[in-house]
């Protein structure tokens, strides 16, 4: 398993995450994945993660989290930008005509 403890500013409780939303755990899980499945070493990981919050100090840590996320992605080539910016906008498309406490549906194939 990685070692969490080398994340800066990283919430722990008994060596275990601290999320306060549902996408938190959503964002963290599919860092793991991706490590986990050698898209990215932890290290590289690490330094896009500081890179980040270096840049953003005051900003939400799960929102940095996302952000260094997109950055990854981007720089790996795992996904270009432009969908990945067609996809948020969907995203956001959804959420707000989705009811409260109803699961979000982005269509499969946009």
């Amino acid at each position: 398993m990685t070692d969490l403890s080398l994340l800066p500013g990283i919430s722990l409780h008994e060596n275990e995450p601290v999320f306060n939303e549902p996408w938190e755990a959503q964002a963290f899980g599919i860092v793991i994945a991706l490590h986990d499945n050698e898209v990215f070493s932890w290290d590289e990981w690490v330094s896009a993660l500081v890179k980040v919050l270096n840049e953003h100090p005051n900003e939400d840590y799960y929102k940095n989290w996302l952000s260094a996320l997109e950055n990854i992605v981007d720089s790996k080539k795992l996904i270009s930008f432009d969908t990945l910016s067609h996809r948020k906008a969907l995203w956001h498309e959804a959420a707000a005509q989705t009811p409260h406490g109803e699961p979000i549906q982005l269509p499969s194939h946009t």
